[in-house]
């Protein structure tokens, strides 16, 4: 069940950019499913909970420091990355681009904790992009409206 969760039923087994991937499927199922904002905030920290302990099994069974099949981990930051914004075509096109850029950059403190040891390492660099790409839209609308 681990590796069903952590690899998001598969996805992360894509032969290219399993991280891309994971991140296309969370915005088509966040532009498709129509969350309240509680209800998005609720799937969040079940994504992250669930994902945090999803990965620290997966990781073992799989070997190797945060191996590249499990997913679940951009699931959470891409879904972090719109939680206070309205889930429009633009707002999820920015953030995903945003997540997906400092997702592979992991500017600080991303790339120091993502040597944290087990599952909270897996998931936490790709919160902390989350919580950028998030920042960045929100200065974005505040500044000139857009997206």
């Amino acid at each position: 069940m681990a590796l069903v969760i952590a690899t998001v039923g598969g996805a992360g087994w894509a032969p290219v950019a399993p991280g891309t991937v994971a991140s296309a499927l969370t915005v088509l199922l966040l532009w498709l499913v129509p969350f309240s904002r509680a209800g998005l905030v609720l799937f969040f920290v079940a994504v992250t909970l669930i994902g945090t302990w999803a990965a620290e099994h997966a990781e073992r069974a799989l070997g190797g420091k945060d191996p590249g099949a499990i997913v679940i981990d951009e699931v959470a930051g891409m879904t972090l990355s719109v939680l206070a914004l309205p889930l429009t075509l633009p707002v999820l096109a920015v953030a995903f681009a945003l997540f997906r850029v400092f997702d592979i950059v992991k500017p600080f403190p991303a790339g120091k904790a993502q040597a944290l040891r087990g599952g909270a390492g897996v998931m936490v660099d790709d919160l902390i992009a989350g919580l950028y790409a998030l920042a960045v839209v929100v200065v974005l609308r505040a500044l000139v409206g857009w997206p």
